[in-house]
């Protein structure tokens, strides 16, 4: 709708943008790194942020960076989640007819994971998003698979992502036991305004965009409503940019973000 007027060749601020095409600035660029690492070494990981704060952006980097001929990656999120149902969207993922028994789909997925690991030297990462939302059973579920080999190294990477009561939850007395296991815990937090300007500006040039769009004006304006939440940044800018391609604005400015904020925003 407004790309042809900015002479942009693709979309800026969607979802479809490819990996490889990510922002990535220093502190994300750690976390994955840190998810790397636990990852090649076989260990258990939290990751938390509020809701927009590129949870999903790392896990796509994530899973573009893994090399598929010695990890294979799963991903689960199901607000639901029960133990069973866990191991058998696993084992989906893996190729195998899960059977119905709970003590039978936990076998397969150990001798699963095992043939990967000896036969094809094939390392399991399983990503289980929105843990938030997991039940204290099921949290206790994942602590039994950890333990697998009884305290030896574990058959898989676990790598838990959530919003922050995700942590909040794991500090109950009742997950102790599962906390202590632990090995790496990662907060992602809101883009400060350096941030939010360098990420408005990386979306636009990576759409094509030849010269600056928005005003400092404007990006301060941006900012100070999302609060740095790249979902929000990205939700304001794509109707700003309508508004400007409607109104024939070579060059978004904060009064231009104030009138979009207040008819569309509030």
């Amino acid at each position: 709708m407004y790309e042809g007027f900015y002479e942009l060749r693709k979309t800026p601020f969607s979802r479809g943008i490819p990996p490889s095409e990510l922002f990535l600035p220093q502190e994300l660029q750690e976390v994955l790194e840190r998810l790397k690492y636990v990852s090649e070494n076989q260990l258990f990981a939290v990751l938390t942020g509020d809701c927009g704060t590129g949870k999903t952006t790392i896990l796509r980097a994530l899973s573009e960076q893994l090399d598929p001929r010695h990890y294979k990656m799963l991903y689960v999120s199901d607000s639901h989640l029960t133990p069973t149902s866990f191991y058998k969207i696993v084992l989906e993922q893996l190729g195998v007819l899960p059977k119905w028994n709970r003590s039978e789909v936990k076998k397969q997925l150990h001798d699963q994971v095992s043939i990967l690991q000896s036969v094809d030297d094939i390392k399991v990462v399983c990503v289980v998003d929105e843990s938030h939302l997991l039940s204290f059973e099921m949290l206790e579920e994942i602590r039994f698979l950890m333990n697998m080999r009884m305290d030896s190294k574990s058959p898989v990477c676990l790598i838990l992502t959530g919003q922050t009561e995700l942590w909040k939850k794991l500090q109950l007395q009742k997950c102790t036991a599962i906390r202590q296991r632990i090995d790496i815990q990662s907060v992602l937090n809101h883009f400060d305004r350096q941030r939010t300007g360098e990420y408005i500006r990386h979306q636009m040039k990576n759409a094509g965009a030849n010269s600056e769009i928005f005003t400092e004006a404007a990006i301060q304006k941006i900012h100070d409503y999302s609060t740095g939440i790249a979902r929000v940044i990205d939700k304001v800018c794509t109707s700003v940019l309508i508004y400007g391609s409607q109104n024939r604005l070579r060059l978004i400015d904060d009064h231009a973000v104030s009138l979009v904020l207040d008819c569309e925003f509030t």
